[in-house]
């Protein structure tokens, strides 16, 4: 059966129902892996959120320096762009954990910075929250200017470090060595900093400052110290993300890079339910496979309004996500 058009004469969009069914497996397999990513990302928006009430739109931003680490990184190591590198095992499994651990430091202490410059001392002069979102956006375009003056407006080219080879199917649908990594990866970090976060002490420190601050600090929390580690972790956490999407897209290292996939991410965040650890991963994986699956009905250039259409539709009928629990409310 072929597609559907709506206004055939134009063929602007199809409803491809047979090539959705045909492609459901292999849809699914590659919207977990990249909902993985945008999980990772957006606990970063779930946690400044949860405490400060901020949507830190320069998140995507602290995200793509970690990518740009993690491709420097590669070319320190002596690897060029062009064909697949030949790494034994042992090797590459080090070279990807110096990766991991360079692209974290460098979102990690991009957050760290960006916190201390631009939103602490809003913070000390008491601004109103409108002009933390005009500052979250001009921080965004400042980061993103910044990388454009030093490389320039051209994707780095692609080195990639390790080759997909299908390791299993699923239903017909293969399932690579990349794809495996990055889903088990980021459900171990997501699971790290869900422990952290609801059961350790400077999680509780993190409950508290997010469920009443002022409290918070009348018991002994420094809540200074409690924001600028929760930028920080969301820098972390951003990092790794940044090392799966180059896995994945080697050439995605771009100064402009990071401004949709964050977008997405922070409509994962919203779909989870933003100020939720647990909705942040929920939303990731469903906006993964539901921006796929939208790909395949409707066809590919329609992949990023299925996003945000969802993303609107979210808002309109659902604004607290599907979980909705806040941050300062989540039990131990």
């Amino acid at each position: 059966m072929s597609p559907v058009y709506l206004a055939q004469g134009e063929g602007w969009i199809k409803f491809d129902v047979e090539g959705l069914a045909d492609q459901f497996w292999s849809n699914t397999v590659d919207g977990l892996s990249q909902g993985s990513i945008y999980a990772l990302v957006a606990l970063g928006y779930t946690l400044v959120y949860g405490v400060l009430k901020l949507i830190n739109f320069a998140h995507s931003e602290v995200f793509i320096y970690g990518a740009y680490a993690t491709w420097f990184t590669f070319y320190a190591l002596g690897f060029r762009p062009g064909p697949t590198a030949e790494v034994p095992i042992f090797e590459l499994v080090g070279f990807l954990l110096l990766a991991l651990l360079v692209a974290a430091i460098a979102s990690g202490a991009t957050a760290v910075v960006l916190e201390r410059v631009a939103y602490r001392p809003l913070r000390n002069r008491g601004a109103p929250r409108l002009a933390f979102l005009i500052t979250a956006i001009g921080a965004s375009f400042v980061l993103q200017q910044l990388i454009f003056i030093w490389r320039g407006g051209n994707p780095e080219q692609a080195i990639r470090l390790l080759r997909p080879e299908p390791v299993f199917e699923v239903f017909g649908a293969p399932v690579t060595n990349i794809t495996i990594i990055i889903i088990v990866a980021s459900i171990v970090l997501w699971l790290v900093a869900d422990t952290f976060v609801n059961r350790t002490r400077f999680g509780r420190g993190i409950r508290a400052v997010a469920q009443d601050p002022d409290t918070a600090t009348l018991m002994g929390v420094n809540k200074e110290r409690i924001i600028m580690m929760t930028f920080l972790i969301g820098g972390l956490l951003a990092g790794a993300a940044a090392l799966f999407y180059l896995m994945k897209i080697p050439q995605g290292a771009w100064y402009q890079g990071g401004f949709l996939l964050g977008l997405k991410a922070f409509t994962a965040a919203v779909l989870g339910g933003i100020g939720n650890l647990r909705g942040a991963l929920l939303g990731g994986l469903l906006l993964g496979l539901i921006e796929n699956y939208g790909q395949s009905l409707f066809g590919g250039e329609w992949r990023d309004v299925v996003a945000f259409v969802l993303l609107v539709l979210i808002l309109m009928f659902r604004p607290t996500g599907i979980l909705g629990e806040s941050l300062g409310k989540a039990r131990v």
